[in-house]
């Protein structure tokens, strides 16, 4: 355990700064900061996958996912005042769909990448990263914020029911669905920071092999 501490606490980390930094917008909303910091941890889980392997790169992501949770039972507690209205700062769905897609996401990448890792060093993590963060996306804002997503219940829906307002896509195109252009903003920079990210991966990896 000694030996993954240090990808124990990064991932937290990221986690952490994560949960805190999506309450932060950009571009009149089209992103938050949090887009910025979260791909890194696909990073974390590639470095840990490369040199210790699938097993220790796991243990990492359940430390992730609890800190996940954790931010967001703290979240769902803290109300916010708003427009007349009392709101918690992590919304059911938010924190449900986010607690699922970063797990899944992460097991996914660490499958992809043990399937690749015996090819050139770049292919393993981009590949991985890409595929990962693609399912991410996918499935946090499908469930997070989709209307066609109808288990939560009338008071979670609520919460969330901003995002189907329809507004110009990605603020420039044909009117859709808000939380449609959020995600492929979001999906945008979880892939520039997939390419990003393979400098400090060649670096790191060195360094601890």
């Amino acid at each position: 355990m000694t030996r993954i501490l240090p990808g124990v606490i990064a991932m937290a980390a990221i986690v952490v700064a994560s949960n805190i930094l999506v309450q932060y917008l950009l571009l009149d909303g089209l992103l938050t900061w949090g887009a910025f910091t979260y791909p890194f941890a696909f990073l974390v889980t590639d470095i840990m996958n490369r040199v210790y392997g699938p097993g220790p790169a796991r243990k990492v992501i359940f430390a992730g996912f609890v800190t996940g949770i954790i931010c967001s039972l703290i979240g769902t507690q803290i109300m916010l005042q708003g427009d007349g209205f009392t709101y918690a700062a992590v919304a059911l769905r938010v924190a449900v769909g986010s607690a699922t897609a970063f797990l899944i996401a992460q097991l996914v990448d660490v499958f992809v990448f043990d399937k690749l890792r015996a090819g050139v060093w770049w292919v393993a993590p981009l590949v991985s990263t890409i595929i990962g963060s693609a399912l991410d996306t996918a499935l946090f804002f499908t469930i997070a914020f989709s209307e066609s997503i109808k288990v939560f219940g009338e008071a979670a829906d609520a919460e969330i029911s901003w995002a189907w307002d329809m507004a110009p896509f990605l603020l420039v195109g044909s009117d859709a669905p808000l939380w449609v252009t959020l995600a492929v903003a979001d999906w945008g920079v979880k892939l520039a920071i997939a390419l990003i990210a393979l400098v400090p991966f060649r670096l790191i990896v060195q360094r601890l092999a």
